[in-house]
């Protein structure tokens, strides 16, 4: 494990840190969608010129190809950038899912035209494309989905609902997986499509969150048309197509799951006094402080190996599960205790009057959906026990007979 740059990658870094001086101050305070004080409309406008700028610098995108507008660049160096940006606080968000999922799922199954269509307004910020996969039926078991998909002629009539969609609500562009043939195994009979949001009979429904936000929708698809053209993958293969999505969501999201830490837990803990004086001489906060820091060092250690293997050009191995598995709950356990330790504070979540600007209470709210998004822990630690500890494999019964033979719940 190597915890310091190369010296390739402290130049870059260097760089990077010296446009981002220059030219993020004028979107300071765009915030992420969770903390900013802007409403989504200002915050949008305001991504979307944040994004051109990057595009425009070769930050947008840095290890994609110089012909989609790209850098060129190594995994490591997208990072690299991604540690400098996080120092501003600049809109952030929006872009994820297109840049991080869609586009590159494009990239790999898109014609030469429709690349030439697509990439250069989803880099630039102009366009914003979201993922149309979970379902009501089917969330940590993708391959159930209900949604159907018909042929007629040149087009696919599509049927069916999505749920969990994050932006569905401001996208332009969204992939879709969808059912086309019910007689053989679920994994066999998926077909993978692209669309444009505003087709004639996709309807998008707003999810109002427990935290007052409404960044997840339900999506309705009632004979939604799509041409043939815009199938990625031959038919029946949509399962291959979705596994390279689902390998960028995994990257995508990783092991970092915001929200507050260890130095705004002592901040809290400085600031409280309980009955037996400051919080932070509590023996039994103490104990708590010390145990997340420790877990804290461990997710910070193993995403080292994770930047260690990329900056040696490696794939990393189930690192980005390991930490996810562990920093979700830590994030939940930290701020349900965050809050209780601020006594009738706890119940504030106006940022005016909540300790640290209601910092636990935003992550409180927000830290059970990581729970979920990107895989649920019950996922992960499938994948760590297997792919770590060479355990065997859930046995899977549903796995090889037809779809529609599959017993469901009434």
């Amino acid at each position: 494990m190597d915890f310091n740059d190369s010296p390739e990658e402290a130049a870059f870094r260097a760089e990077a840190k010296t446009w981002l001086d220059k030219n993020a101050s004028e979107f300071e305070g765009g915030g992420d969608q969770s903390s900013t004080s802007l409403d989504e409309t200002e915050q949008l406008k305001l991504a979307k010129k944040w994004q051109n700028k990057k595009a425009e610098a070769g930050y947008a995108a840095i290890t994609w190809p110089k012909e989609f507008g790209g850098l060129g660049g190594t995994p490591i160096q997208s990072v690299i950038y991604n540690q400098e940006e996080a120092q501003y606080d600049v809109p952030r968000g929006f872009f994820a899912i297109g840049l991080g999922m869609c586009i590159p799922t494009m990239m790999a199954y898109a014609t030469k035209e429709q690349l030439e269509r697509f990439v250069e307004p989803a880099l630039k910020g102009e366009e914003i494309w979201c993922q149309l996969f979970s379902e009501p039926s089917a969330g940590s078991d993708v391959a159930g989905l209900k949604t159907r998909c018909v042929q007629d002629g040149d087009e696919w009539v599509i049927n069916g609902q999505k749920v969990w969609t994050s932006g569905a609500h401001y996208s332009d562009f969204g992939i879709l997986v969808a059912r086309s043939d019910p007689k053989v195994p679920k994994h066999k009979g998926l077909t993978f499509f692209f669309l444009d949001m505003k087709s004639p009979g996709v309807e998008v429904r707003p999810i109002k969150q427990i935290s007052g936000a409404s960044n997840f929708n339900e999506v309705y698809f009632t004979d939604v048309r799509i041409p043939d053209s815009q199938r990625l993958g031959a038919i029946g293969e949509g399962w291959k197509v979705a596994l390279t999505t689902l390998m960028h969501e995994r990257l995508a999201i990783g092991g970092g799951s915001g929200g507050v830490d260890i130095r705004e837990m002592m901040e809290l803990a400085q600031s409280i006094d309980l009955e037996d004086g400051p919080a932070i001489g509590n023996s039994a906060v103490r104990e708590k402080i010390a145990d997340w820091y420790v877990r804290s060092k461990g997710l910070q250690y193993t995403r080292y190996r994770t930047l260690t293997a990329l900056s040696k050009g490696q794939v990393p191995g189930p690192e980005s599960s390991i930490g996810k598995v562990v920093g979700a709950p830590k994030l939940q356990e930290l701020a349900s205790f965050g809050m209780e330790m601020e006594d009738m504070g706890g119940i504030l979540t106006d940022h005016a009057d909540a300790p640290l600007d209601a910092a636990m209470q935003e992550s409180f709210l927000w830290a059970p959906g990581i729970r979920i998004a990107g895989g649920t822990d019950e996922i992960l630690r499938n994948i760590i026990s297997e792919r770590v500890l060479g355990l065997p494999g859930d046995i899977r019964v549903d796995k090889d007979g037809p779809y529609d033979e599959l017993p469901t719940g009434s």
